[in-house]
Formats: structure tokens, C-alpha cells, sequence
């Protein structure tokens, strides 16, 4: 990945008399208006504006007008501040739309099921780990996961843990954050994949740098290892504040996704443990958005958008550190990210409307079965070479064993699935002599 370029130091004899030299220059202040409205970096100039001494002005008088708009993060440990810009804005305030507990697809307002959590936390455990190095597919991590199996490698423990955290934080969702639930998070995602000794504590030394995984070239040195207490500390004081205490003469307060976006930087930034950062970061953020009541985000596998553009996550990072640690660039990056999850999100959700429409289908033409059977039939007419075990559909289904092992032996007992051993295990597939058929979009029953 190319190094992100710096920003120029503050010369401000050089820009007076540059600015002198095109003065009635009528498109740059069109230009510090456009680039500011895209939130341009000083490296995404470079090609936008060729003449350096121009660049170095636009990019002078950019800064200008953003430092009128800055906020302060009230971290001590840092400067950190961010612009809470019009299209930021826009952005929070579709998100909090959302938190009456429906979502709006075309005409419909629909409430997700708890079937969609489960898919979402999978789709975010396993996301996570293919962003952090594990070697898998969609599908088998998938698998691993519903068939609740022991993993066989340290590729497949990382899904399995990235899930477990995922679970993990929706029963902390109430409790403040504290340097133990750090360490329990980095712990549970770190779990029979890194050495021991690096589990659950603090990095002791600094010879861990972040670095581009072709190159080598080294993007992020993290503070010395005897600042992280004091870090950390400041870290949860500044996620436990209250900002409904902001109305206090002295009180500051961030929008919570904003505020989520901060911590999910600091922990990256901080850099507190041997490994595992990446992963105990993201899950933070998870965890801070559940506390405020943003409900969505249990349905939302942002990881995967991440892991569609690692590039720009890591230099969303690079642009925030080397300008003045603003972190408008991180917040960008991030909400680009949550818009790709959402919009993922409501295409699941148009697909499992089709999917239960087709399975109401099955379930007014065929007697004797509920809309549930109706749907796992529908399923396995529709990948009619798959097997599939009772476990599967507990978990496709949030059905305990025995409801999940009925409505299996209810459909074998209709004859419209066979039942076959393979290996230790009864597993379960359509019967294409069931007299079942498809059609396209809509499943129907013939010859009954």
C-alpha cells in the first residue's frame, strides 16, 4: 500500500506571497469549498492540483476554514479532534431514525427477527478474522459455526472466538467498560491463537510496530508500553461519561456513533496488547453502540465492509495520525463502512421476505406442517444437494434441539425429506421423490 502522503508545515510568508502571486484566481476558492466538502486529505490533492506552490496554498486555506469548525475529543492523553461536517450529519441522523425499531424497505416498515441477529453475528465473526489474517470462506466458517463443531485449526478458532465476543458484549451491554472487560475481550477473540503469555494483559515491551503486511513498511510506532495503564484509564473514563451530563457548564458532548468511531481509533492507536488489537477495537465499538441503545448495530456485520476495503481502513488511520490527529478522516472511513453494512442488512432482509413468501406458499398448499417446516422445506428444496443436521436448524431457525429435531421428523414422516447417517451423525436431504417442484421465485407442491 502507497504511504500516505504529509501535509506540508505551516509556512504562512510563503503562502502570503504565493496568494499575492494568483490573486483574482477565481477557481481556488471554489476548489478549498469542493475539497473541503469531500473532506480531501493534503495526499488526495496531489493529483487534483498538479503546481505544488497551489496545492500548498488550497490546502493551507482548506485548513484554515476547518479549524473554525473543529471539535475538541476530550481525551487528555491526545489532541484529537474532529469536524462534525453537513454530510456526517446527514448520516447520523439516518442512523437515528432507525432506533424506533423498524426499518423502512420500499413501502414496508418491517421489525428484524432474532433469526437476523444470528446472521449478522456470524457474518461479523467471520469477516473479522478473514480482515485479521484467517484463511477461510464464507460458506465452511458458516458451517463451523452452526454445526458448533471444535475447531481444527488456528484459521477456524478465530471465527469461533470473533463469534464468541460477539456474544459476549450483548451481555455487557449494561455494565461500564473497565480495563478487566478490555482484557476479557482481547482474551475471548485471542483464545488458542496467540501465545499465552500475550493473553489477557498488556503488552510489556515496545517491539511491536503496525506495518503494511507486502511491504514491511512501517505505518504506526504505538506509545511506550508504561503509558498504556494511564491510556487505558483515560480510555474508559472517556466511554463511561455520561453525555446527557453535557448540558453541565463543562460538559462536551458526541454523538454516540461518533463517540463509538473515537474508541473503536484509540484502541488501534493505543495499541495495548501483543495482538488481537484489530479485533478487541472493533468489538468495543459493537459494544459502546449496544450500550446507547443503537439496536441496528446487532444486526449490522460492518467488519465485512471493512474487509471489502482494507486499504482505505488503513489509511483512514495514516491520514488522521499525520494531520494534526484529526479524526474526520476515521469517521468518514467509518460511516462509509456502517452505510455498505446497512444497505447489506436491508438486502438480507428484502431476500428473507421473498424466502417467507415462498415458504407461505408451501405452507397453504401443503396440510398438516407450520410456516417454520414450511420455510426449512423450502430451504432444502432450494439447495436440494445439501445435507442438513438438527443443529443447522437450530441456528438458522433460533429453535431449541427437540423443536428443531420435531420439525424434522415431521417432514420425513411426510415423506418429503430422507434421512441418512454420515459418519457418527443422522443428517437430513430434500426427497426428489417427494413430488415437491420449484418454480422460478415461488415454491410449489404437486401430485398431493
Amino acid at each position: 500500500m502507497k504511504k500516505v502522503q504529509k501535509p506540508p508545515p505551516e509556512n504562512n510568508q510563503q503562502s502570503s506571497q504565493y496568494a499575492r502571486a494568483i490573486c483574482g484566481d477565481e477557481g481556488v476558492e471554489d476548489e478549498v469549498r469542493e475539497y473541503n466538502r469531500r473532506y480531501l486529505s493534503f495526499d488526495e490533492l496531489t493529483y487534483r492540483v498538479p503546481d505544488q506552490k497551489r496545492r500548498e496554498l488550497i490546502w493551507h486555506l482548506m485548513k484554515a476554514h476547518r479549524r473554525l469548525q473543529y471539535e475538541t475529543i476530550p481525551y487528555p492523553p491526545l489532541p484529537l479532534i474532529y469536524s462534525l461536517t453537513p454530510d456526517i450529519a446527514k448520516n447520523l441522523h439516518t442512523y437515528d431514525r432507525y432506533l424506533s425499531g423498524t426499518l423502512r424497505i420500499k413501502s414496508n416498515e418491517i421489525r428484524p427477527e432474532k433469526y437476523y441477529i444470528i446472521n449478522a453475528m456470524m457474518e461479523e465473526a467471520i469477516a473479522s478474522s478473514i480482515l485479521e489474517g484467517a484463511v477461510t470462506t464464507r460458506k465452511k466458517a458458516q458451517e463451523l459455526l452452526i454445526s458448533k463443531r471444535k475447531p481444527k485449526s488456528t484459521d477456524e478458532q478465530m471465527v469461533v472466538n470473533n463469534y464468541e465476543a460477539m456474544q459476549y458484549i450483548l451481555t455487557q451491554k449494561d455494565e461500564p467498560i473497565s480495563r478487566e472487560m478490555i482484557c476479557e475481550i482481547q482474551q475471548i477473540v485471542t483464545h488458542n491463537t496467540i501465545n499465552t503469555e500475550d493473553v489477557g494483559v498488556f503488552r510489556d515491551n515496545n517491539e511491536i510496530v503496525v506495518a503494511d503486511a507486502t511491504t514491511g513498511a512501517i505505518q504506526h510506532t504505538p506509545p511506550d508500553h508504561r503509558e498504556i495503564g494511564e491510556m487505558i484509564g483515560a480510555f474508559c473514563r472517556f466511554a463511561n461519561y455520561d453525555d446527557e451530563e453535557a448540558g453541565k457548564p463543562d460538559g462536551i458532548s458526541i454523538h454516540p456513533i461518533i463517540k463509538g468511531i473515537i474508541l473503536h481509533y484509540l484502541i488501534g492507536y493505543i495499541h495495548p496488547f501483543a495482538d488481537g488489537n484489530g479485533r478487541t477495537a472493533r468489538t468495543i465499538f459493537y459494544w459502546y453502540l449496544l450500550s446507547r441503545g443503537y439496536w441496528l448495530f446487532e444486526y449490522m456485520a460492518i467488519s465485512r465492509a471493512i474487509q471489502r476495503t482494507k486499504k482505505q481502513y488503513a489509511r483512514a488511520y495514516q491520514k488522521t495520525r499525520h494531520d494534526e490527529m484529526d479524526l474526520t478522516y476515521f469517521i468518514n472511513y467509518n460511516l462509509s463502512c456502517i452505510n455498505e453494512a446497512l444497505q447489506d442488512l436491508l438486502h438480507y432482509i428484502e431476500e428473507k421476505q421473498a424466502e417467507q413468501k415462498r415458504a407461505r406458499s408451501i405452507s397453504r398448499k401443503v396440510p398438516g406442517i407450520n410456516e417454520r417446516q414450511a420455510d426449512i422445506l423450502r430451504t432444502m428444496i432450494e439447495q436440494a444437494d445439501e445435507y442438513f443436521t438438527i443443529r443447522q436448524i437450530m441456528q438458522m431457525h433460533a429453535v431449541v434441539y427437540e423443536t428443531a429435531r420435531t420439525d424434522l421428523l415431521t417432514l420425513l414422516e411426510r415423506g418429503f425429506i430422507r434421512k441418512e447417517k454420515r459418519g457418527k451423525a443422522f443428517v437430513f436431504i430434500f426427497n426428489e421423490e417427494s413430488g415437491l417442484w420449484i418454480s422460478p421465485g415461488v415454491c410449489l407442491p404437486t401430485g398431493l
